[in-house]
């Protein structure tokens, strides 16, 4: 009796042709279409809500491969690419410019170079994150592993985290500088376009040991301190809240703000007091840098209640929600699980 094989050699097999796509142009190499700067004038201006992610309707995107820019090379392997990389690969001569007092970045030759300056690094950020240390033990020991900087320029200060160990996410928005992010990626060091504005950043809670915002321009007490409030969400219990710039060390800095040193100590007190408000306690501070930890346990949340400024949020909203869920105006409990 004969039986059937399941493989059946007389049928040939199915042949799928790969999708071609034409290039999108080279007016489009830094094109994305989610944060396109052309298409932000149809979104509020309410807390820069316009340089959130803002995706096209389906009937408006783009079938085309964005091209690189002219004379791309691969791009150099870390950890050299932590200090240079190739110039024709990200061609942004704004930065260099107008940046160049804070060496932040130089040309030379083919080759961006990153010495690691900036507006609050004026000694590099080798020098920066070395104090760092000594303000947060934690860096050293392995107890930080992992970090976000908010409005990370061109992600020195992760860079260097990087080549500590330390695991860092740097996020900055699209905005006038040109791509800041995309030196970042360049560089090899973890990165992502993104704002704190109207919706949660991308990330479960608990999810960093560590957050920091060199001179980022975040008016943190501004809006009922909702901002501090995301930053609270994602921070793990007892993890580490890390300020320089305008207000920290107003004493000595507050004639470079444009501003009055009662106006700056005004600030600060505000900001200590909201901090306060939300379970951080003030860890360290020398020169530029101040350094607060959220509570790492339940007994200061145990004192607020619904009426608290900033109220305890309800769980009607899962904590660890984040796609394009609304910053709530209240503070994300920890869980004591």
């Amino acid at each position: 009796m004969e039986t059937q094989s399941w493989e059946d050699t007389s049928v040939a097999p199915l042949q799928i042709k790969p999708l071609a796509f034409p290039e999108c142009g080279i007016g489009y190499q830094d094109y994305t279409p989610c944060t396109d700067p052309k298409r932000w004038r149809k979104y509020g201006n309410y807390r820069l809500s316009f340089m959130e992610r803002h995706c096209p309707a389906m009937a408006e995107r783009k079938e085309c491969l964005v091209p690189p820019p002219n004379g791309y090379k691969s791009p150099i392997r870390w950890p050299k690419s932590r200090d240079e990389c190739w110039y024709r690969n990200v061609p942004y001569d704004w930065i260099n410019s107008q940046k160049s007092n804070q060496n932040w970045l130089r040309k030379e030759g083919e080759k961006f170079l990153f010495p690691g300056g900036g507006t609050m690094f004026p000694h590099g950020v080798g020098a920066y994150v070395d104090l760092m240390q000594d303000l947060i033990p934690g860096m050293k020991d392995g107890t930080i592993r992992t970090a976000i900087d908010t409005g990370c320029g061109v992600a020195s200060w992760g860079g260097d985290l990087l080549d500590r160990g330390i695991l860092t996410v740097s996020l900055a928005p699209r905005d006038n500088h040109e791509a800041q992010v995309q030196f970042a990626l360049e560089r090899g060091i973890p990165a992502i376009l993104g704002i704190i504005s109207m919706h949660r950043l991308p990330f479960p809670a608990n999810a960093f040991d560590m957050a920091h915002c060199s001179r980022c321009l975040i008016p943190w007490t501004e809006f009922g301190g909702i901002y501090l409030q995301e930053v609270h969400r994602i921070l793990r219990p007892g993890g580490f809240w890390v300020l320089s710039g305008p207000p920290v060390n107003y004493e000595n800095r507050w004639r470079g703000w444009n501003t009055t040193v009662t106006e700056q100590k005004a600030d600060f007190d505000k900001l200590k007091k909201l901090l306060t408000s939300m379970c951080f306690k003030l860890y360290s501070r020398k020169d530029d840098i101040a350094v607060w930890q959220k509570s790492p346990d339940s007994s200061c949340y145990d004192k607020l209640t619904p009426s608290s400024y900033p109220p305890k949020c309800d769980d009607s909203t899962d904590p660890d929600a984040a796609w394009y869920v609304p910053i709530r105006p209240c503070l994300a409990i920890p869980s004591q699980t």
